[in-house]
């Protein structure tokens, strides 16, 4: 390398360094309200809002609004002596994977700030999943429900609804019906039961409607990039997502920052609707984040022992046919050195080859 070619590489060198070391805006963004929420929220405000945390940085205490956070995904700690949240902390890292520290340190920030399903966490059974293999980490609901119908290959039917008080659907009617069809087609694949669509929606066994706010069933939704979507546990049928939600199929880099998945919540949603809780596993469709611009709609191993549990495997299926997770996101297909950013996400930074030329 020339002499004069050295400060040139240097400059470069120093800024890149900078931003691997220094979180990026929307990255401070999101951990400064997590960390320094005002203290008049209230419990069903946004998550930003429920999100008060003293200013102790990565180690400080819990606050109330933290707690009503924690508690309305199955979260509550009495203990006498978890006065600074240490317990309830410890307790969200161990059931969705994180290190337990019990302390409010990055990995576990940035799974807060993660859009999630609104299902609480630890409604079920501690004896959930107790005929499951030692490896297993999916759940059921409380009771392990399931719909009852003959043995074998039976039907269920499902509608998606776009009238009051539902909201229009926010995509095509082609793309809206053509990501569910495909969400209920992988769950098929694994069980003995078929899923069709109606235009009954009174009759459907299963009804999916787009929501907002408070629409009535005591779950109200909170807008962008919080609560995704919530579905209850069989017989209900009802499948709920946000319509606040800028939802997407397709090429989720064409969509922009703040795109969700329709296909891969659809799927989520649906693992509940059949009994599903969630799973303690990250990579499995069950897990109850989702980050933006992510796609993840292949079931996992976990998901499929956990939903055959329930119902038994389709006589079609083999689990050797599993393919590898679908986890990519826009960030995985960006040009080299460029930076994705997403509310909750930690950016990647690919450093270029050139740089060290």
């Amino acid at each position: 390398m020339s002499s004069s070619a050295l400060p040139f590489f240097l400059f470069f060198f120093f800024f890149f360094l900078h931003l691997l070391l220094l979180p990026p805006c929307c990255v401070c963004c999101s951990r400064h309200l997590l960390l320094h929420a005002g203290a008049g929220a209230n419990s069903s405000s946004s998550l930003a809002d429920m999100l008060q945390v003293t200013h102790g940085g990565a180690n400080g205490s819990v606050t109330d609004g933290l707690r009503r956070y924690l508690a309305r995904f199955g979260y509550a700690s009495s203990a006498p002596d978890d006065a600074d949240g240490r317990v309830v902390v410890s307790l969200y890292q161990s059931t969705l994977g994180l290190p337990v520290t019990g302390r409010l340190d990055a990995p576990t920030l940035d799974l807060l700030a993660t859009p999630r399903c609104g299902v609480p966490d630890l409604q079920h059974s501690s004896q959930a999943n107790a005929t499951a293999t030692a490896t297993a980490r999916f759940a059921f609901f409380d009771g392990q429900p399931r719909w009852a119908r003959a043995p074998g290959h039976f039907l269920l039917t499902y509608a998606v609804l776009s009238t009051p008080p539902y909201q229009p659907l926010p995509l095509p009617r082609k793309a809206v019906r053509g990501a569910f069809r495909a969400a209920f087609a992988r769950w098929a694949r694994v069980i003995p039961v078929r899923f069709r669509e109606t235009r009954d929606y009174n009759t459907a066994d299963v009804r999916v409607g787009f929501l907002a706010g408070d629409h009535g069933d005591g779950e109200p939704f909170d807008g962008p990039l919080g609560v995704l979507g919530h579905a209850f546990s069989p017989p209900s049928g009802q499948l709920h997502l946000d319509a606040a939600e800028r939802w997407a199929v397709g090429d989720l880099d064409a969509a922009g920052a703040g795109a969700v998945d329709l296909e891969s919540v659809a799927t989520h949603e649906i693992g509940h609707v059949l009994g599903l809780a969630h799973s303690s596993a990250p990579d499995a469709v069950m897990y109850p984040s989702l980050k933006p611009r992510t796609r993840k709609a292949e079931l996992t191993l976990d998901d499929v022992r956990g939903v055959q549990a329930l119902y038994g495997s389709n006589p079609r299926f083999s689990l050797s046919s599993l393919s590898e997770p679908d986890t990519s996101s826009a960030s995985a297909s960006a040009p080299a050195a460029a930076i994705t950013r997403s509310p909750g996400k930690k950016t990647t930074i690919v450093l270029l080859l050139l740089l060290l030329c």
